[in-house]
């Protein structure tokens, strides 16, 4: 489905002081199972936007790596562990779901602050406004409303969470059509790899075999073109703002610090083979990958299994736009 361009600049737009808000299930066109215990995943949205967010708990704690590429990233926290992480629309303003998520935190913790007692969160933000006619953005109501429905073992699909009003292939907004929320999970003996992405990108989605799956549609042509086509023929084509991929990556592998960073880096490298053109300079991708440390690697290297997490991500990024 094509986007037609909106006035979302225009004054007297509403915004969430305009409106009466009640954040609401966002579960999207179903979920992908995952088995890593002590992991959950809520999301919640404002229909009256739609924007919303997405929530991945990790109650005990996760050491995390964070690979932050473009030239727009917004990205709060950026911790090397972290209790949970939240994805989430509406730009900067945004930033106060992942505050929300925090104060949720505290709450169960009784309000403790001693330094162990601390619960850390991470975040990025999506510019989700291009496709809708008002201000509305996640706050911190939503942001703890999303953690509060989250469950273990299902990551929710489609257009839900912070993918609720995510688009791709901007190369021309009305050319750009929306995408979502994907996952993919994979088992390799005792390794589990998790990987979840929200696709908001200047860059169409490409499947397996090249076929450009959504964004870049050319309706006089009833088909999309890969962006580089347009490139090709208007080299003056403006940059469209508003973009940014952003993915979490859980394993349960046990790594060193430097193991797990090269490990984001890695995956988040390989998604160009999904999203093209990718880590552009109006894109804010960002990658986190955190660890349960609960097996070790075995025969398997590190490079194998920055490999096999690359495929699931791959998966993700389609199964975002299915």
């Amino acid at each position: 489905m094509t986007l037609a361009p909106v006035s979302a600049f225009a004054a007297g737009v509403p915004g969430n002081s305009d409106l009466t808000l009640t954040p609401q299930p966002s579960p999207g066109r179903g979920s992908v199972a995952f088995d890593l215990p002590g992991v959950y995943v809520g999301t919640a949205e404002y229909g009256e936007g739609p924007t919303g967010c997405t929530v991945v708990h990790v109650p005990a704690g996760a050491r995390t790596a964070v690979d932050a590429r473009g030239g727009a990233v917004g990205l709060s926290g950026g911790y090397d562990y972290n209790h949970a992480i939240c994805l989430t629309g509406g730009s900067v303003y945004g930033m106060s779901a992942i505050a929300g998520v925090s104060e949720e935190l505290l709450a169960r913790r009784s309000n403790r602050t001693k330094w162990d007692e601390l619960q850390l969160v991470s975040g990025a933000v999506i510019y989700d406004f291009s496709t809708r006619d008002n201000a509305v953005h996640p706050d911190g109501q939503l942001g703890r409303a999303a953690l509060r429905a989250a469950v273990e073992g299902e990551f929710p699909v489609g257009r839900c969470g912070a993918g609720r009003s995510a688009s791709a292939g901007k190369v021309e907004f009305a050319r750009a059509e929306f995408a979502g929320q994907g996952a993919a999970f994979g088992t390799f003996g005792a390794v589990k790899v998790l990987v979840a992405t929200v696709v908001n990108s200047v860059g169409v989605v490409v499947g397996r075999d090249g076929t450009i799956l959504r964004g870049n549609y050319h309706a006089d042509e009833d088909a999309r073109r890969h962006p580089s086509v347009d490139y090709a023929i208007a080299s003056d084509t403006p940059a469209v703002m508003g973009n940014t991929t952003l993915t979490v990556l859980v394993t349960n592998v046990r790594l060193a610090d430097v193991e797990l960073t090269q490990l984001s880096r890695q995956v988040h490298g390989s998604m160009h083979r999904g999203i093209q053109p990718f880590h552009t300079q109006n894109d804010g991708d960002v990658l986190f990958a955190l660890t349960t440390d609960e097996v070790e690697l075995g025969g398997l290297k590190p490079a194998g299994l920055g490999a096999l997490a690359s495929e699931i991500a791959w998966d993700a990024i389609l199964s975002s736009v299915e």
